[in-house]
């Protein structure tokens, strides 16, 4: 978990993604920068620069938000229980410096069975050359 004080985020986030990544938010479905992207590389932490997720993973979900099956690796992502809006969720977090990512749902249609719902807000993809 990351030792920076709010000044710091505040200074390095833009507004929106400080709401999400700090703060716990949600963009609205369909309206994130990578919900229906297919371009090919690995999906950083929007505050960390953490590899979280790789484009072999994503998937169309149909929910709006960008969707993956697994984390890039096994340490790169905390989940915490979500009890918030009157619903019982796993909310999942980057490891490294504790920012909101979205939340995972046992749904997904590949092997892992997992949905990793996650605000593009919160990750920045860095195609592949």
């Amino acid at each position: 978990m990351t030792d920076k004080d709010d000044a710091y985020w505040r200074g390095k986030l833009t507004p929106d993604e400080y709401h999400v990544l700090r703060q716990k938010g949600t963009e609205r479905a369909f309206t994130g920068e990578y919900w229906n992207t297919t371009e090919r590389g690995v999906y950083t932490c929007r505050g960390c620069g953490e590899v979280l997720f790789e484009s072999e993973s994503k998937f169309d979900a149909g929910c709006g938000w960008p969707s993956f099956d697994k984390p890039a690796a096994p340490n790169v992502i905390d989940e915490e229980r979500d009890a918030s809006h009157g619903m019982l969720r796993t909310e999942v977090l980057c490891q490294a410096c504790g920012g909101h990512l979205g939340h995972v749902f046992p749904d997904g249609p590949t092997d892992t069975g997992l949905r990793y719902c996650i605000n593009s807000l919160s990750i920045d993809l860095k195609k592949d050359e």
